[in-house]
This record gives structure tokens, sequence and C-alpha cells, in this order.
């Protein structure tokens, strides 16, 4: 009989929570001049945390680590319609279909994130404009299709997947491989890392985010500067 088991550590599940937010919020906030900086502040986090779990996935425990979970199309597509039978089995990590998921979710991520930092920096004009929103949307859908995915394992095998991403645990067979004193040092430490990274950019902090805003604020001061020595003049 298959038992509980800590398969996905803290760092996972940080990562994982910290994105789908930050996925989110600077979705929901792309169209809003307004809220443009927490849009920004949100594609750095998006950046940040992806480049932590490809480092992640070649040090981090076992089901983490990309080579848990490297399959091959094909068995992505045997998974697939081995679950419209109802003849899947079951992984105690990823599945083939979800692994390529998160590799989309990954590769999607990292690009948006990139074309949206030359956009914001007015790299690329129009073209790249598009280019950060088609990759948005590419990336919404993914996500969607991803939802879906989870939602029907968790059916197919009876196991609320989306709990176990929030408790760690699954069904298998075997000892728990995603705890540990180091794997809850690294998540906590990127928990405050992000939220850290947060307030910092609340309180309005300096830096690559802010360079822009500055810029501007810099260019209006000497704007106004110049026109108050020419009516000096």
């Amino acid at each position: 009989m298959k038992e509980r088991q800590l398969v996905w550590d803290l760092p996972v599940r940080v990562f994982h929570w910290s994105l789908a937010a930050s996925f989110a919020g600077a979705y929901a906030l792309a169209e809003s001049e307004r809220w443009r900086n927490v849009h920004v502040t949100l594609g750095y986090t998006v950046m940040g945390l992806i480049v932590f779990r490809l480092i992640w996935g070649f040090v981090g425990t076992h089901y983490t680590r990309f080579a848990s979970f490297r399959y091959a199309p094909s068995q992505a597509l045997t998974y697939l319609r081995e679950i419209a039978t109802g003849r899947a089995r079951h992984y105690v990590g990823h599945n083939p279909a979800g692994s390529w998921a998160v590799y989309a979710l990954l590769a999607l991520g990292l690009a948006t994130g990139v074309s949206g930092y030359l956009n914001f920096n007015e790299v690329g004009g129009d073209v790249m404009e598009e280019t950060h929103e088609v990759l948005a949307n590419l990336w919404l859908l993914v996500v969607g299709l991803h939802v879906a995915g989870v939602v029907v394992s968790s059916l197919a095998h009876r196991e609320n997947l989306a709990r176990a991403m929030v408790t760690g645990y699954k069904l298998g067979a075997g000892s728990s491989v995603g705890g540990g004193a180091p794997a809850i040092a690294v998540g906590v430490a990127l928990a405050g890392a992000v939220l850290g990274f947060w307030t910092w950019s609340a309180l309005g902090g300096a830096g690559p985010i802010g360079a822009a805003e500055a810029q501007e604020t810099h260019d209006g001061e000497h704007a106004f500067e110049e026109n108050d020595e020419s009516d000096d003049d």
C-alpha cells in the first residue's frame, strides 16, 4: 500500500506559489500605467524565481531535479492517452506530460521576462512590445493547460496535486526525500528574498527597476533648469 511521503521540498513550493502570484499580478496589471512599477517589480521577481529554479533543478532534492523528470515527448503522449482511457500510471514526482508543462512554463516565463525588460528599457520599439504581449499570452495559455492537467490527473489518481504542492506530501513508496534542514533553510531564504525585494521596491528602492523613472525625473529637472536659465537671460 502506498504511503504519503514528502516529495516537494520547501524551496520548490515557495517557488511555485511565488511564481503563480507574480505572474497573475503582472498579467492583471499589464495595461495599467498607474501600477506600471508594480508590474515591473513582479516581472523581475519572475525572472529571479526562474533563475533560482534552473539552479535548483540541478542541486535540489531528488524529485525537484530535472534528471528525475526527463521524459521524451513520446512518453508524454503515451501518458495522455493512458489518462484518457483511465489506465495512466501513477508517478511520485512529475508525470511525463507535467514535465513538459514545467519546461514550457520556465522557458516562456524567462522569455516573457527578458522581453519585458527590453521593452521597459525601450529596446526594440513596437516589435518588442508586441513580442512581450504575445509571449505573456502564450504563457497564460500554458498555465491554463497546466491547471487543467492538474485537475485531470488529480481525479484520475484520486490525489489532490494542488494540495500536494502546498504540503509537499504525495502518495509514493519509499522514504521522504524532500525534507532536511538545508532544503528548509533555502526555502525560508527564498521566501525572505521575495518578500524583501517586494518591500524594497514598494519603499522606492533604487536600481534597475527605477532606472527608467529616475531618468525621466532627471530629464525633467534638467529641462526645467534650462528653461529657468533662459528666463533669467
